[in-house]
């Protein structure tokens, strides 16, 4: 059976379905989901670019990055004495794939940063199991730092949980002003196995709640995405985190721009071949669907959760703090992939670098002593 099939027998069987469901089982389904099936999803092979296909360099510099926080937390409460060292490191990916971020942030730390490389207790969370049972030929000689491989978060975390590119890719709902009030878009069947929206009344008070506290105000026509789901990640990892640092790297906005004019028509994208599809409906599986974030979402569940919040910045500044500038000896396609990191309107203006921690203060980190600032 294929997944149009499959999606189409179950809203014959119970009716129509909310877009968050069929993102979900578009995305996810363990065998015929999109990120279940072809190993490479990005990149020029794939469907869309990500930070990581640049070259090892973003890896490098969250190297720096992490490196320092493993260093505040070495510190423990009193740097004389040591007092609170904890021997361990936990370094956590979400949405890690086949670990190729955690692969060139593993290279960098065992080259420059050796002490904190011993320290390392790596966590993979990957939903495919397909990307999971690949990670351990990917991380190559690291793997032996692997503790942890498997579709949710260790139960505790003391170190850093970090997410690049995540958040856009939880299933959303979405929703529509329309002349009689706010409807959510539901997927339904006709014909043999079309795929056709349908509005129906909220599947949850949550929508309308989060639309409330957002401040949306939509008019007739307008369309938008409400990612329950991002919410739910933040304050399950916010819990996870015991001692330390959390790192979410995406694309995305604040909930005034989220939810203004400029996006009436809401953020909703797929992608098959580095080109964006009119209609994402007819090809569950084969398309990468993603959302922009509501970054103000995010940083309140965040606070919401015990979590203080060191910074909200553009990747740019991020990485430019972080010493990007500075690195020598770099090749011509070294030189290329920093451009592409860096300058306004790619990756290092669309994507947005939040930093959040907990029980380590507000400690200046160096990732955020270029600027701070999210345009």
């Amino acid at each position: 059976m294929t997944l149009r099939e499959l999606i189409a027998d179950r809203i014959r069987t119970g009716g129509p379905i909310s877009f968050a469901e069929f993102m979900d089982i578009s995305l996810y389904h363990p065998e015929l989901g999109y990120y279940a099936r072809a190993a490479q999803k990005t990149g020029r092979a794939g469907d869309f670019f990500t930070s990581v296909d640049v070259g090892p360099i973003f890896g490098e510099l969250l190297a720096k990055q992490f490196a320092e926080m493993w260093q505040i937390l070495h510190l423990g409460s009193d740097p004389r004495t040591g007092t609170g060292v904890r021997p361990h490191f936990d370094l956590v990916e979400a949405g890690a794939g086949s670990g190729r971020l955690a692969r060139d942030i593993l290279d960098a730390a065992r080259k420059h940063h050796p002490d904190f490389y011993a320290a390392i207790r790596l966590s993979l969370v990957e939903q495919s199991h397909t990307a999971r049972e690949a990670q351990g030929a990917t991380l190559g000689p690291h793997a032996g730092l692997l503790v942890h491989s498997g579709a949710a978060l260790p139960a505790t975390v003391h170190g850093v949980i970090y997410a690049n590119e995540l958040l856009d890719a939880l299933p959303t709902h979405v929703v529509a002003m329309t002349e009689s009030g706010l409807r959510e878009v539901f997927v339904d069947v006709e014909s043999s196995t079309r795929f056709v929206e349908r509005f129906e009344t909220l599947s949850t008070p949550r929508i309308a709640e989060y639309l409330a506290r957002a401040g949306a105000e939509m008019r007739p026509g307008w369309r938008a995405e409400v990612n329950l789901r991002a919410e739910d990640w933040t304050k399950d990892s916010a819990e996870a985190l015991q001692h330390g640092f959390m790192v979410l790297i995406d694309y995305g906005h604040n909930e005034r721009e989220l939810y203004d004019a400029s996006h009436s028509a809401g953020t909703l994208t797929s992608y098959k071949q580095h080109s964006q599809l009119a209609d994402f409906l007819q090809e569950p599986g084969e398309t990468d669907i993603t959302a922009h974030v509501d970054l103000s979402a995010i940083t309140r569940v965040a606070e919401r959760s015990g979590l203080d919040v060191l910074a909200r910045l553009d990747q740019t500044y991020f990485l430019l703090g972080l010493g990007i500038t500075d690195l020598d000896g770099l090749s011509l396609r070294q030189r290329l992939a920093l451009k592409t990191l860096l300058l306004p309107g790619g990756l290092g203006s669309t994507h947005k670098v939040l930093i959040f921690a907990k029980g380590v203060g507000t400690p200046a980190l160096k990732g955020c002593s270029y600027r701070v600032r999210m345009t």
